[in-house]
């Protein structure tokens, strides 16, 4: 019996972000591909330039589910929730962690931007 592409679609909606994650990295390093094609366009010209290989994730706005936000803050940067609230509640842009991997920070992009978040990689 074959899977088809509805098959994986609900098995992918049944996955907790952590665990899309996780396959997204899987897939990417099974395959040798980068998921954003952004980014994979850009990545031999970043790594020939010379460009640095560690950024920082900055939210740039906190939108409408600043609860959400929080949340992931709280889980990136294991501060308590009180301190996750201060720092979404401060001025924006928000440096939530700084000399990040790129591919660990796009990871952290995608989850801020999932939970309603507009995210910059600097």
């Amino acid at each position: 019996m074959a899977i088809t592409k509805q098959d994986i679609i609900n098995a992918l909606e049944e996955m907790k972000l952590a665990e899309l994650n996780e396959l997204v990295k899987a897939i990417e390093e099974h395959f040798d591909v980068v998921a954003s094609a952004g980014f994979a366009a850009a990545a031999p010209v970043a790594a020939a330039a010379g460009e640095p290989t560690e950024v920082a994730v900055v939210i740039t706005a906190v939108g409408g589910e600043k609860v959400k936000v929080i949340k992931v803050v709280k889980d990136l940067t294991g501060l308590g929730l009180m301190d996750a609230k201060k720092m979404v509640d401060g001025a924006t842009p928000i440096t939530v962690k700084e000399n990040v991997k790129v591919e660990d920070a796009e990871a952290m992009k995608a989850q801020l931007v999932e939970a309603g978040a507009s995210v910059d990689l600097k």
